[in-house]
């Protein structure tokens, strides 16, 4: 519950105003729809419909009173007059009241939305490594729509509220005791009913858990479709795909078992308590005929009330489960939060690197509490405007090395500074960042074409300037020769195009961003002889004008690299330039090179 009071006060701080005369509304709407209820029978024995006494009636002895006084002569067109605009005043308000509502709803989820999304942008790449990419997309799409189910139920609830207590009141005005009796049945039954809330509420645990599994499998099975089809893997999915397909109906069917049972209790009880309540009426209390048929019709109102406020409560304790999973994560991001003094930094604003990025005694963990280092002891300058080549064997920390040097992660001891200052600095971190062009090993592209892709990275871009960028990255030929050209869609991850052509193409995109650092981590991995050549033609021309970082496998890609850094379960052990380190008869590079040329140098 605390949760949901936590995002309602959310949801003020954004509305204001709104917000209260969204609830007075409601309010009118309930005293509009009740006085229609009230006064429809005792206006109808005004004129004569049907013979009652009506002098001991509270509000209708008033109004004929009234209607004495004006001299207004009540007739049955007078009188359905009156109820037409009383009802259709109410329908009106309540079309108004609707859309008002919805306006509020729908901004407070537009700005949960935003927010969420901005915090996760805004937390830091540790952050990332500890969730799996399903979870954010389960928070983003499944467990905000329960939110916003449960803001809206939230909303009902308190409409029904309002109109019951409005309902309440007349009824006490016209019959107290009789009113009581029935408040008191209710109260137990109100009681009674705090199981299915219960029920609820751990039913929803369960669905939010089983969801977040069903997005976790579904992304991760998609992901590798070709494995599944390449190794005719489709059966065991399917039967990991049903189980979990089972699990999901019973949870739901679960919940509806509560639902429904709860929901034929209260009925079969106001069928009870009608019986009761008639009888006790007419055979004890001896209620006037006029007096009972109007509390009759009014509880004939607020009983349907209470169960919609019992059936409202069951769902959105099923939904608190959604709103703590949002709490949490908020949480989380925010504690993870990086550059949180951004506001006062320039977005566009570019660090030119003039000395380099230097690495002094660097430690760094993944996890605080192992005793494994991803990288240890790392001293190291990179200078600027020159090409540095990171190798080593898988796993050695080359792609943590790069992380570090892009700021990506903090080190637990030592620092690195970029042209002597710390990227612990959020202005200089920004700056780096701003600068950097990265082509990572599994190129990303969106399901666009490819036109909308290299724009990502300079939407003000010319197409004189995407073919320039293509035709450095040894992608213009194979472009030009696509249906569309730069207007192809090319497919979720860009499947439609090859592994190369995928990484030339995000090759172009980085260096339409005109980065002065430019990060290639094994970006030619996938590339042909001749391609390779090509690329590695193009960085040899853009030696002197940026400062170039390459991960390297193929060791053949950096020949003409300035500096070589050899690392080895995160670790440097060699470091020197690429004759130097061919030469080295006992050196690691050399027995990497060796491997990799079948020939003992």
């Amino acid at each position: 519950m605390k949760d949901l009071i936590y995002f309602i006060r959310k949801m003020h701080g954004m509305a204001g105003f709104k917000l209260y005369l969204n609830m007075c509304m409601i309010l009118v709407i309930s005293i509009l729809d009740g006085i229609g209820i009230y006064l429809i029978v005792p206006l109808l024995g005004v004129i004569g419909v049907f013979q009652t006494d009506l002098s001991g009636v509270p509000l209708v002895s008033t109004l004929m009173d009234l209607a004495d006084s004006w001299s207004l002569q009540l007739n049955l067109p007078v009188v359905l007059a009156i109820y037409v605009v009383i009802v259709g005043g109410q329908a009106l308000l309540q079309r108004s009241q609707t859309l008002l509502n919805a306006k509020i709803l729908q901004r407070f989820i537009r700005k949960l939305r935003m927010e969420t999304y901005q915090g996760l942008l805004h937390a830091k790449w540790e952050f990332f490594l500890r969730h799996r990419k399903s979870d954010f997309n389960h928070v983003m799409t499944n467990e905000l729509g329960r939110v916003n189910q449960g803001t809206f139920l939230f909303f009902q609830m308190i409409s029904s509220l309002l109109f019951t207590i409005i309902q309440i009141g007349l009824a006490l005005w016209l019959a107290p005791l009789l009113t009581l009796i029935v408040l008191v049945s209710g109260g137990v039954l109100a009681l009674f009913g705090r199981k299915f809330i219960r029920s609820s509420k751990r039913i929803g645990e369960q669905t939010t858990e089983l969801s977040k599994y069903y997005f976790a499998g579904i992304s991760e099975h998609f992901s590798g479709i070709k494995d599944i089809k390449s190794n005719r893997l489709e059966p065991s999915h399917m039967d990991w795909f049903d189980r979990l397909s089972r699990k999901m109906e019973r949870n739901f069917i679960q919940f509806n078992k509560v639902n429904s049972l709860s929901q034929l209790i209260y009925r079969l009880s106001s069928v009870i308590l009608v019986a009761g309540f008639v009888y006790l009426a007419l055979e004890v209390l001896r209620t006037p005929a006029e007096q009972l048929l109007m509390i009759v019709l009014i509880f004939s109102r607020l009983w349907p009330r209470f169960i919609s406020i019992q059936t409202s409560t069951e769902q959105l304790a099923s939904n608190f489960p959604a709103f703590r999973a949002i709490r949490e994560l908020q949480a989380e991001y925010e504690a993870d939060r990086e550059l949180a003094g951004t506001a006062g930094v320039p977005d566009g604003e570019r660090l030119h690197l003039q000395q380099g990025i230097t690495c002094s005694d660097v430690d760094y963990r993944y996890d605080a509490s192992s005793p494994t280092y991803a990288l240890r002891g790392i001293n190291l300058h990179i200078p600027a405007r020159r090409m540095t080549a990171i190798v080593g064997k898988s796993g050695a920390g080359k792609s943590t090395l790069i992380d570090l040097l892009m700021g990506l992660i903090q080190p637990e001891s030592g620092q690195v500074l970029a042209d002597g200052v710390s990227i612990q600095d959020e202005r200089q971190l920004l700056s780096l960042r701003g600068s950097i062009g990265y082509v990572a090993q599994d190129p990303f592209l969106f399901n666009e074409s490819i036109r909308d892709n290299l724009k990502l990275a300079a939407p003000e871009t010319s197409d004189d300037e995407l073919w320039e960028a293509l035709r450095f990255s040894a992608s213009d030929e194979f472009v030009r020769r696509l249906p569309q050209g730069l207007d192809t869609v090319i497919g979720d991850r860009g499947v439609r195009l090859s592994g190369g052509e995928r990484q030339r193409i995000v090759l172009a995109r980085a260096i339409l961003k005109r980065p002065s650092i430019l990060v290639l981590d094994e970006a030619t991995s996938a590339l042909d002889s001749e391609n390779e050549r090509q690329i590695q033609e193009a960085l040899e021309q853009l030696k002197g004008s940026m400062t170039i970082i390459v991960i390297a496998h193929r060791l053949s890609t950096i020949r003409h690299a300035d500096q070589v850094i050899v690392m080895e379960q995160g670790r440097i052990i060699q470091q020197g330039g690429y004759q130097q380190l061919s030469q080295d008869q006992k050196g690691t590079f050399r027995q990497l090179l060796s491997y990799q040329t079948g020939a003992q140098m």
